[in-house]
């Protein structure tokens, strides 16, 4: 499938530059749609608006960029491949506890990458699968890494703009997929825990092995 053109979204130039050293060109546009989901979103939703009026939509939308890695499942330097995207914190606290905006009876909750897609990219990556929570607010204690993984036992890592890209191309009716290269781990800020450079490197490497990958797939195959 060599003439699908991709939209990478991630949130900040050095995130874009890593992408784009291994993927740009080739139909395949890599942008920095600006940090958190709503700004991601608005970003996101215009260039696909743009492409389409131009007459050159994209046939894929991919969130990429760096995380936090829940522990011990998704280590410092590792690649987390989405096989859901779920916004954790959209909702509303009760004296029972958080409730999703799903349970109050409206919006979504997450989305859902191509299940073939998700699979050849872990084949070729080693990546693992898993679901990547977006959030408004970096997790930055244990008690609240906790909680998040007693709600969401399948998180791999957390994110600010996954949600917001994957809602931006449920609009326009493209799939989404969403890649992540574990920086630091979920839970306490600690500086000197952080690998930003190993884990752009690990970023650069999965897109170089993501075309091949594109190419087998059929997009009308979930």
């Amino acid at each position: 499938m060599a003439s699908l053109h991709v939209l990478v979204a991630t949130a900040v130039p050095v995130e874009r530059d890593a992408v784009a050293e291994a993927f740009a060109g080739d139909g395949h546009t890599v942008i920095a749609a600006g940090v958190g989901p709503a700004l991601a979103a608005a970003s996101t939703a215009t260039a696909l608006t743009t492409a389409a009026l131009e007459g050159s939509p994209y046939g894929l939308v991919v969130s990429a960029g760096i995380a936090g890695g829940f522990q011990p499942e998704a280590p410092v330097g590792s690649l987390v491949v989405a096989d859901e995207i779920t916004v954790a914190d959209l909702g509303a606290e009760t004296a029972e506890g958080f409730v999703p905006v799903t349970e109050l009876g409206f919006g979504t909750v997450t989305h859902r990458p191509p299940n073939t897609l998700v699979r050849d990219l872990v084949a070729v990556t080693g990546a693992r699968a898993g679901a990547v929570l977006t959030v408004s607010t970096v997790t930055g204690t244990a008690e609240r890494a906790a909680a998040l993984r007693a709600r969401h036992p399948r998180a791999l890592a957390e994110a600010m703009e996954g949600f917001g890209v994957a809602e931006a191309a449920a609009s326009h009716g493209v799939p989404v997929l969403e890649i992540r290269a574990v920086s630091n781990p979920v839970g306490p800020r600690d500086r000197a825990a952080w690998r930003i450079g190993d884990a752009l490197a690990a970023l650069t490497g999965a897109f170089g092995k993501l075309t091949p990958v594109l190419r087998s797939w059929n997009p009308y195959d979930q």
